[in-house]
């Protein structure tokens, strides 16, 4: 479920770009959640970039996996020196280009970057949520996403492009609403959660809720579950390489040192670069959104949810084009769960693309800079805008 990467400033962003926020569903009229749960007002953070054209026909949704955010491209500033997460991709001659396409990327519900989540006042005891926030799902984070869309006065998706839980986003958004999607780019994703992705997520959880600090989600007040979220955050971060990167990386080299300092100090460069990642981490994320949106990435199942336990069953509602990428070093979601995708959007007939990029830097390869993936997004999406054009 792949993580938030820092990228140097590109000098060819997309430039200045603005936060913004839509808030909806306001009581009595909640929104209803999967769950049965009703949740309002609802607030999600978004940005865009690009322009809409007069037929609001070059629209691009873009969907940000476990610890992203809106912030998918560009800065908020002339001296902003921190880039969204996904520049090297968007913006101007890029693989999407901002030139051509409207780009729009939101938070996801349940977050902590700007939309509603646990971390958000409940306007009902005008405290933070904590664990009395509602469970939610991908289908109500898509449910919400259709909102802004709609708020936008957007009535079709060009395409939606999504790596990781922005993957799974992807896909549901093109069988719950097929209407809306007219092709897909799901990248390093799955249609449901093996039983090794579920442990890692499981582990990290348990680390969380271990932390005696974590006082049953209810630390807003008070010292953080820091050192929890660290844990939680560093074995994520394991799952996001590959043996061969972190070999190429690292291998076992000291940190500092010439010699073991023979007790429990970060001895190895791993260590070190771990500890570094789950310390950089509780600076801008919460613990309790950690733990709603791996749930949500478990209960993630689309043959369940649309096919009645078959994926075919669960494709035949979407007529979208797909362009599906794989990556050889991804071990949390391998080439084999996308393959299984691609066979099942065949059985129905669908427009489908499928390409397994070679790359050494496992699951996050997706977010790093790649010619040859730049050139399958650009290409694929050159193909549908003109089709749709004509």
């Amino acid at each position: 479920m792949s993580e938030y990467i820092e990228h140097d400033k590109d000098k060819n962003s997309v430039g200045i770009v603005k936060k913004e926020f839509f808030t909806f569903a306001e009581p009595p009229d909640e929104m209803v959640l999967e769950s049965g749960a009703r949740l309002g007002p609802i607030t999600l953070a978004y940005e865009t970039c690009g322009t809409l054209n007069a037929e609001k026909s070059n629209v691009i949704l873009i969907l940000h996996a476990l610890s992203g955010d809106s912030h998918v491209a560009g800065c908020y500033s002339e001296d902003d020196e921190k880039p969204g997460w996904w520049d090297n991709m968007v913006g101007p001659g890029k693989g999407i280009d901002t030139n051509k396409y409207f780009v729009i990327c939101s938070n996801i519900l349940g977050s902590c970057m700007g939309s509603t989540g646990p971390c958000t006042i409940n306007p009902k005891t005008v405290l933070p949520y904590g664990l009395d926030f509602p469970v939610v799902t991908i289908g109500d984070m898509v449910d919400a996403q259709k909102a802004l869309v709609e708020h936008l006065g957007i009535k079709k998706l060009l395409a939606v492009v999504g790596g990781s839980i922005g993957g799974m986003q992807l896909l549901e958004w093109s069988v719950r609403y097929p209407e809306m999607v007219t092709a897909g780019i799901p990248l390093a994703t799955t249609t449901r959660h093996s039983a090794l992705a579920i442990a890692f997520n499981e582990v990290a959880r348990q680390a969380i809720m271990a932390d005696p600090k974590w006082k049953g989600g209810n630390y807003y007040f008070g010292p953080k579950p820091d050192l929890g979220l660290a844990v939680a955050r560093m074995i994520g971060h394991i799952t996001y390489l590959s043996d061969e990167s972190m070999r190429h990386k690292f291998g076992r080299r000291l940190q500092d040192k010439s010699d073991f300092s023979f007790n429990f100090d970060a001895d190895f460069q791993v260590e070190s670069y771990l500890r570094y990642q789950g310390k950089k981490f509780v600076e801008r994320f919460d613990a309790n959104s950690f733990l709603y949106i791996t749930k949500a990435a478990d209960y993630y199942d689309i043959r369940r949810a649309h096919g009645n336990g078959s994926s075919v069953k669960a494709f035949s509602k979407t007529g979208a084009k797909f362009l599906v990428v794989s990556f050889t070093s991804d071990w949390l979601y391998p080439t084999y769960q996308s393959r299984a995708m691609v066979k099942a959007m065949k059985k129905n007939g669908l427009d489908v693309s499928f390409c397994e990029i070679e790359a050494e830097w496992g699951h996050d390869a997706f977010l790093l800079s790649n010619a040859r993936l730049t050139t399958l997004i650009r290409g694929f999406l050159e193909r549908v805008y003109n089709q749709t054009a004509k």
